[in-house]
């Protein structure tokens, strides 16, 4: 997304050229602009640079730290700010059973979404049941259904009817008697102009038969400054309660559906990082804003790894590598084990303070699953003593390694690249510890013993 090329201001602002003064204003410079790029209101943007330079030019950095160090430390706290400081959503509910009912525009990727809060629920110990009530959309049946058992989940819905608000109504009564304790209702989007009053009106009407405790609004990161007179539309039909912002891990500018959501103090309560069904993240500003600025966001990557199998244990390598900044082969192998579930390496790294920083070789991070495949059986031909000890690999060891592993020596030589390359970048890691810590921010609550 546009706004990721913040991480970029932060990284020229380090370097330190011209005098403090020249380098705060060059930035705002820079900031406004990428703010403004990214769909951010105007006047949110001068709201949050005058802010900026005020407390920039007016106060004096702690001992031990520098302007320059105090200066991102006021960045990351006015953007913060921006975004919703440090409250929190409330992600779980006080009573079950729960009924959660989905709005939003076509193609703001709702049903997905759905489906994605299903499974985050389902993960906790919840029962989720997906309702579609949906019957504009002709392949928006099928596609819940389908996706209710990739999840495993409860699914009602009516292929046949076109009457949504009965569904609805008839659907949370059978999910309730199927003892499901958290159920979604996803609901037609608006398709244009000509139907929007229709569909607000039955947005109104399924609201009123099925008593939702939640209303969520789905917002695409893409959607620009219409962000806020759809937010309005909604609002005005059926109070709002929560928003997720879909779709924020590609090109997405963003800045439309955030600005959006700070003008109009609605909370976001999840976005949507990925295509994939784990790839819902719960919003929490600072966790946010901490990875906008390049500053990493252990805390979400902690997650991940305790979501996987074993996951205790991949946590615990994964913390000594943190602590130690050395990898072993081992850590790798777990690593690639992982990769299909985590997701690309360069996204992973992207979490880690200090790693952000670092210019990173996309090319050489992205894996193809038949490389994962090659690299996993080239780990396992390996002996104890090459796996501890990679140096000792010669010629004649690649060509025995390639051997047992059915790969080629040219396949054995890169996946010892690979190594040397990730190892490179864990030990820098330990460079930038003081200056988190120095900082007060703690994006981790990782243990490394």
């Amino acid at each position: 997304m546009v706004l990721d090329s913040l991480k970029n201001l932060v990284i020229d602002f380090l370097k330190g050229r011209g005098s403090y003064e020249e380098a705060v204003e060059n930035f705002i410079k820079e900031l406004q602009k990428t703010l403004l790029k990214a769909d951010v209101n105007v006047k949110l943007v001068l709201q949050l640079t005058n802010s900026i330079r005020e407390r920039a030019l007016r106060e004096k950095p702690p001992p031990l730290v520098s302007k320059n160090e105090w200066f991102i430390k006021i960045v990351y706290d006015e953007l913060s700010m921006l975004f919703g400081g440090d409250t929190k959503p409330q992600i779980f509910p006080q009573k079950t059973p729960y009924v959660l009912m989905l709005v939003g525009v076509q193609g703001s990727g709702k049903t997905t979404t759905a489906a994605k809060i299903a499974y985050y629920y389902k993960r906790y110990g919840y029962r989720p049941c997906l309702i579609c009530a949906d019957t504009y959309r002709p392949a928006a049946y099928e596609q819940l259904y389908q996706l209710s058992k990739q999840i495993d989940v409860t699914f009602c819905g009516d292929p046949k009817s076109n009457n949504a608000i009965l569904i609805a109504k008839k659907c949370v009564d059978t999910c309730l008697r199927q003892n499901s304790n958290m159920i979604i209702v996803d609901t037609a989007g608006r398709h244009g102009y000509g139907e929007e009053e229709a569909l607000l009106k039955e947005m109104q009407e399924i609201a009123k038969n099925v008593n939702p405790d939640e209303i969520m609004l789905v917002l695409d990161a893409s959607i620009g400054q219409k962000a806020y007179d759809i937010a309005m539309r909604f609002h005005s039909a059926t109070p709002i309660g929560s928003i997720t912002i879909t779709k924020l891990d590609g090109t997405a500018k963003g800045g439309g559906a955030l600005s959006a959501v700070a003008a109009t103090k609605a909370m976001i309560k999840f976005i949507g990082m990925g295509e994939k069904i784990p790839e819902l993240e719960v919003f929490e500003p600072r966790r946010f804003v901490g990875r906008l600025l390049g500053l990493g966001d252990l805390t979400a990557l902690i997650e991940k790894l305790k979501s996987l199998e074993y996951g205790e244990e991949v946590e615990k390598r994964f913390a000594k590598v943190l602590a130690t900044g050395k990898i072993t082969l081992v850590d790798i192998y777990i690593q690639l084990q992982a990769m299909k579930k985590l997701g690309p390496l360069s996204r992973v790294l992207q979490m880690i303070p200090g790693l952000s920083f670092l210019p990173l070789d996309e090319k050489q991070l992205k894996l193809s699953e038949e490389k994962i495949k090659k690299w996993i059986a080239i780990i396992d031909s390996m002996s104890f003593e090459e796996l501890r000890n990679p140096g000792i690999i010669d010629k004649n060891r690649m060509l025995k390694i390639a051997i047992g592993s059915g790969t080629t020596v040219d396949d054995v030589k890169e996946l010892l690249k690979y190594y040397e390359l990730v190892n490179s970048m864990m030990k820098n890691i330990k460079r930038r510890k003081t200056f988190f810590r120095r900082l007060g921010i703690d994006l981790s609550n990782m243990k490394t013993e």
